[in-house]
């Protein structure tokens, strides 16, 4: 099986989105600017800027919609994948977005606290010999992208 990998250092756009799905699995959905500077060929600097999507889950999403906030410098590392839609009009539309592994602050330029958050199940034990279960399709409407 091919796997892709990405890496992003940028600025959060807004304040993370958290919601539930139906079946009371958090997600959180991040909007992420990634600029580039360089100079042209009249040496003038000029500045590029991408925006990106993603999202995580579960207790990373909880943790990241109560730790992060619009303007925080990020480094997300994750999977990118592609999602199709057919609006009410019959338009079709797709989007790249990035499935987040990890996001964190970056303290490039800045400084950061870290507080661990107990595991589910309160023993705040850090096993990590058992990975989280995979979102299933039933975890989301059918309004929901599953990513």
């Amino acid at each position: 099986m091919t796997t892709n990998s990405v890496t992003l250092v940028g600025n959060l756009v807004e304040d993370p989105e958290l919601r539930f799905t139906p079946a009371g699995v958090a997600m959180a959905r991040v909007r992420i600017a990634v600029s580039r500077r360089y100079r042209d060929r009249n040496n003038e600097w000029q500045e590029e800027t991408s925006f990106f999507g993603g999202t995580c889950w579960r207790e990373m999403a909880e943790n990241v919609a109560e730790s992060l906030t619009k303007g925080t410098r990020v480094m997300v590392t994750g999977q990118l994948e592609q999602r199709s839609w057919e609006t009410q009009d019959g338009d079709k539309r797709s989007t790249v977005e990035v499935r987040i592994d990890e996001i964190g602050p970056s303290v490039r330029w800045a400084t950061a606290t870290v507080t661990r958050t107990p595991r589910s199940g309160g023993t705040g034990d850090w096993d990590r010999s058992t990975p989280p279960a995979p979102v299933a399709r039933e975890d989301y409407g059918p309004d929901e992208a599953p990513f």
